[in-house]
């Protein structure tokens, strides 16, 4: 062939390519002195979701949308002015369908002519081939009308070739994806990328949060240059983390259409460049974000703390925290105090009743204003205030769900330099802890006051000469969990005296894994395997579940199932046990290395495993839900001589990929066996008698309380007992605190709330029959639940609110039953739940110029009581001993 000929033809084919490239990524433009017309709707819908069928609220509109362009630059960079015209919407009133109807038709809003004026003033964009450089308005316009417009000159941000970019539109600076397919130009919007200024705020801990499923999809049509048509769908999906079937469903679609033929249009302007021509505009347009600007909603039916004032006399304030009614209206005076003026607030607290005023501080900590937490500073005096409301405004701090740097300093100003009472004092140093951590966890370590509260926790601990005051301070790095911390809590662990040992062990359980390094690790096999000095039991076995469940190694596991051989009886039992729990749990760690520790023949074996105390652990679910595994942990220590000498019951939640110890009581008694003249064993020192309880509940420690210390308190508190249980934590809790301002590509918001109070009343009691030779414990636990779930949609014809409120009130018993007459001795555990009442109440509120409308459904219910069975054995005790009360 002619080399000519074959170069001719290479040539045609690049030509062609470059031809097709050229198509596929076509310059952009508008023609001058044409006037383009689109015609534009809109469509948003917002529903419940366990509703059977569509319940909710819906905005239609539709309004042709004027287009042309006033002036190009050599570089392609244009001018162009955007303008609505003839806007109509409409909305369905009640949208309430059943199965067998399709509901009412939509009804037209009527705009005022001032609405239709501002909504036909024109926007003005620079734009570049389908790039909105940047847009240009009244800064003064109503903030709904300029998203709106926001919204439509967003369908106007494209790129004409594929590859993924970040763009700037109503959304806010997203990701996004393009594909091109002929004429056809698809873009997929990563809506969780987007960055937009910052509003809203959320619980830390994700179980108490939000689920957001968002997704944004845009379809392009583009011919000889032009742009023809847009699609542009996006839909969110949101839900309480703990409930996802309470969750509500939002979609938008807009639409944009070319109307043929153009027309003749405006002349273009002259200009040496853009801002010459924008300044010889006759509306002046400013320069303006293209993220859609956030709008707060005045609410006109919220309840003003001014007006409870004035009819304070004749208001009752409810205090029974385990009544839903009391955590409904905890979650009102939040609201109340939100808006409140500090004078308003200082005036509540002080002329409301003593008995009320522990539940209006909660409130006022929960609220976090500036003026709720100024009128706190005033109000608390910790030198004068009872001890109970002290205490319950430290408690109130350490729960917060998302507490800010104000609320650390005001703690640790009432803290600082004063004489407190012990019980004060120690729960200052715990919720300062809590506070510290949580404010990391926001990664908000950095602030002064957060360094201020470490270094007083550090400081208290260095200098600290009692060892009751040395646990307190390792409690409070227990609930701050700091990675920094680990050196001194490792030190305290190996070196201190059984107490201290134990609080610095139990702080380093709550690490995350990759906290717990090798030379963690290497400490903990030190005190397991007592390398240095001798350990309590109950520090050893701390030990070896640090091992356990942090990434283990098979050797590490083998030898602490060697060292039971070493063992009492019931020490090798309850470890033996832990570590087959750990080897059946699917979720734990261990699972990974299970062939390898059962490959090893000294393990498995029959004999190995056969040990006789009654030393128990195990755990298992009590309620597994779509969004949630809530499980009950149960681990119970003995001596030889049958005596129980820590009980731990843990309650937890897990809930998409999170856990929280939602509440662990643990019991301890030392010394009973002495009493009874049962002998120590070689070489471990003689404790001294007491009994005593710890507490976490929300993964926040809260202070021991000891029920006796010494023969002669014990005999004292048995003659002189009143019978009334000690009450662990009595209050409220602002659970759950969540706000997000969802901007939705058509320039509308949603605005999600989810606000959860929960009513806390968890009192402990043992009782000791010297002369019955019984021990008798009991935990009660009761609670109330009120959760709101709302999403708002604001525009400016339209506003619509969808609610979904939840409420439950729940009490939980857990009874130890302790006969040590006999010979072994005999326990028996109950764990019961009493029947639970709930109701569910799902509201659609809408208001469209002078015209509101509500429409309600409900549903209540009662979920029956029940006993949980625990395990085979423990039931045959508890049948023996129930039978003996009887007879």
């Amino acid at each position: 062939m002619n080399p000519r000929a074959v170069w001719g033809c290479f040539c045609l084919l690049c030509f062609s390519l470059l031809r097709a490239a050229e198509g596929n990524s076509q310059l952009l433009s508008f023609q001058p002195g044409t006037l383009y017309q689109y015609r534009y709707s809109l469509d948003v819908q917002l529903h419940h979701r366990p509703t059977a069928w569509p319940w909710g609220a819906r905005l239609q509109a539709e309004t042709l949308i004027h287009l042309h362009r006033l002036w190009r630059d050599r570089g392609g960079e244009e001018l162009l002015q955007v303008q609505i015209r003839d806007l109509k919407a409409k909305h369905l009133p009640e949208e309430e369908r059943s199965q067998d109807s399709t509901g009412g038709g939509p009804v037209e809003i009527a705009l005022s002519p001032e609405a239709q004026a501002e909504l036909q003033q024109p926007v003005f964009i620079s734009w570049n081939s389908g790039k909105v450089k940047a847009f240009y308005g009244n800064e003064a316009e109503n903030i709904l009308v300029s998203n709106l417009k926001r919204g439509i000159i967003s369908l106007f941000q494209l790129q004409p070739h594929a590859g993924t970019t970040v763009e700037e539109d109503a959304s806010g600076s997203c990701q996004v994806t393009y594909t091109v397919s002929n004429h056809s130009i698809t873009k997929i919007k990563d809506l969780l990328s987007c960055s937009k200024p910052k509003s809203g705020f959320t619980s830390i801990n994700k179980i108490f949060g939000v689920e957001w499923q968002p997704s944004s999809r845009s379809q392009y049509v583009v011919k000889d240059n032009l742009l023809q048509s847009v699609l542009a769908e996006e839909s969110h999906v949101v839900a309480p983390a703990l409930r996802s079937r309470s969750g509500i469903k939002i979609t938008s679609r807009q639409q944009l259409q070319l109307v043929p033929p153009a027309m003749p249009g405006p002349a273009e302007v002259s200009g040496q460049s853009l801002k010459d021509v924008l300044a010889g505009v006759e509306a002046r347009p400013q320069p303006l974000g293209m993220a859609s600007l956030p709008f707060r909603r005045v609410c006109t039916h919220c309840p003003s703390l001014r007006a409870f004032l004035k009819a304070l006399d004749r208001q009752r304030v409810k205090t029974d925290t385990s009544k839903v009614a009391t955590a409904w209206q905890f979650q009102r005076f939040i609201q109340m105090l939100r808006g409140a003026k500090k004078r308003d607030v200082l005036q509540l607290l002080r002329r409301t009743p003593e008995e009320t005023r522990p539940f209006l501080v909660e409130a006022a900590v929960a609220t976090q204003s500036v003026a709720s937490l100024a009128a706190l500073s005033d109000f608390l005096d910790f030198s004068k205030e009872p001890k109970s409301l002290l205490e319950k405004f430290l408690y109130a701090a350490a729960f917060s769900p998302q507490p800010s740097g104000e609320l650390l300093h005001l703690v640790l100003d009432k803290l600082d330099g004063k004489q407190l009472a012990p019980e004060i004092w120690e729960t200052g140093i715990i919720a300062v802890g809590s506070l510290v951590g949580k404010l990391c966890q926001q990664k908000l370590c950095g602030l002064q006051v957060v360094e201020r509260g470490v270094e007083t926790i550090l400081r208290g601990l260095r200098g600290a000469e009692e060892e009751a005051q040395v646990v307190v301070y390792l409690l409070a790095l227990r609930n701050a969990m700091l990675p920094e911390t680990i050196p001194t809590l490792l030190e305290h662990a190996e070196d201190g005296p059984t107490a201290v040992t134990a609080a610095a062990t139990s702080a380093l359980q709550r690490l995350p894994a990759p906290h717990v390094s090798s030379k963690v690790k290497q400490v903990m096999r030190r005190i397991f395997h007592q390398k240095r000095k001798s350990y309590d039991k109950t520090c050893r076995l701390a030990a070896a579940e640090i091992l356990l469940d942090n990434h283990p190694l098979p050797m590490d596991v083998i030898n602490i199932l060697l060292a039971t051989s070493e063992m009492e009886t019931e020490m090798a039992t309850f470890l033996l046990l832990k570590v087959q729990n750990s080897l059946r749990d699917h979720h734990h760690l261990a699972k990974k290395i299970k062939k390898d520790i059962m490959g090893d023949p000294r393990i498995n074996n029959y004999n190995f495993f056969s040990k006789v105390g009654i030393s128990s652990s195990f755990s298992g679910p009590l309620t597994v839900t779509q969004d949630l595994t809530s499980t009950f942990g149960l681990d119970l220590l003995f001596l030889e001589g049958g005596f129980l000498r820590k009980s731990v019951s843990d309650f937890s939640l897990l809930s998409h990929g999170q856990r929280l110890r939602a509440a662990q009581v643990t019991f301890e008694a030392q010394g009973m066996e002495l009493m009874m003249g049962e002998n120590l064993s070689e070489g471990e020192e003689e404790p001294e008698l007491m009994a005593g309880m710890s507490a976490t509940f929300f993964d926040v420690q809260l202070r021991p309380v000891v029920f006796f210390q010494g023969y002669a308190d014990l005999m004292a508190k048995v003659l002189l007992s009143t019978g009334e249980p000690t009450s662990v934590v009595r209050g409220n809790l602002l659970l759950m605190d969540h706000h997000q301002v969802i901007p939705l590509q058509s320039g509308l918001q949603v605005t999600v709330k989810l606000q959860g109070g929960l009513g806390l009343d968890i009192s402990a009691d043992m009782d000791v029959s010297i002369w019955e030779q019984e021990l008798k414990s009991s935990v009660t636990a009761r609670g109330s639940l009120a959760m709101d779930f709302q999403a708002e949609l604001d525009s400016p014809f339209l506003q619509a609110t969808l609610r979904g409120q939840t409420e439950v009130e729940t009490s939980i018993h857990f009874d130890t039953k302790l006969r040590f007459s006999s010979s072994p001795v005999l326990m028996c555990l109950q764990l019961r739940e009493e029947q639970v009442p709930y109701r569910e109440v799902f509201t659609v509120s809408q208001s469209a110029g002078s015209r509101s409308s509500t429409a309600r459904k409900g549903r209540r219910g009662t979920v029956p009581g029940r006993e949980f069975a625990l395990h085979q054995t423990n039931s045959k005790v508890c049948n023996l001993l129930l039978a003996a009360e009887k007879e």
